[in-house]
């Protein structure tokens, strides 16, 4: 092969790489977007660029600079990263219990992660908490998203700012996520909930410290 063949070659391979990255950005932004419920104006507003803009990205035919990416993943409350994960692997993968990735216990509570990639716009957790167990001494807030909490078993505390909630197994409640909360198992036995957030507030950083658990023993 000529010299000059094999940079024909290369540059083909170059402009094949970037349109499939295009391809990729597009389908991941709109499906994203989408659940969300935005509009490409909607979403242009929030991201200080053009609804025909957001197009041309959805449809694979443009690029974006890094700082248009970042205020889009920050829009979606997603990671830059994320917005180039591609949904070609299976998105119907079953979890068994006992391969729940888990953080290590902590004020008598631990906490499983249920939502994995490639479907990241939301967040399901489980949390266990022994007798008395809590989220921590204190309330928290993370980002400014709708969550949800219901519970699986048990009887837990709610407190949201200064209002405290008592629920019981099916009870659920939700609340954003910019609001302080703590959630406390009251009752008599261990107790079991259940976390939705949408869109995710946890970077992936945070995400990857779940990691694999022994099942505790029967309950």
């Amino acid at each position: 092969m000529s010299k000059g063949s094999e940079k024909a070659s290369v540059k083909t391979g170059d402009v094949s790489a970037a349109t499939h990255a295009h391809q990729v950005l597009g389908m991941r932004l709109k499906s994203l977007r989408l659940a969300r419920r935005l509009s490409l104006r909607e979403l242009a507003e929030a991201t200080g660029t053009s609804a025909s803009f957001i197009s041309q990205l959805e449809r694979g035919l443009t690029g974006a600079s890094t700082a248009s990416l970042n205020q889009m993943a920050s829009a979606l409350g997603v990671s830059v990263a994320m917005l180039f994960e591609e949904s070609t692997a299976q998105n119907h993968g079953v979890l068994r219990r006992s391969e729940r990735p888990s953080l290590p216990p902590s004020d008598g509570c631990r906490k499983m992660l249920l939502s994995r990639p490639p479907l990241g716009d939301m967040e399901v957790y489980v949390g266990e908490l022994d007798i008395g167990g809590s989220t921590g001494p204190d309330r928290y807030t993370h980002g400014d998203a709708h969550e949800m909490l219901v519970v699986l078993r048990g009887v837990v505390e709610v407190s949201l700012g200064e209002a405290r909630h008592v629920l019981e197994e099916g009870d659920s409640i939700e609340y954003t996520t910019s609001t302080p909360h703590r959630s406390e198992n009251i009752g008599s036995g261990r107790a079991e909930v259940m976390w939705i957030i949408a869109p995710p507030t946890s970077v992936r950083a945070e995400l990857d410290q779940y990691t694999a658990w022994k099942p505790l023993a029967a309950r």
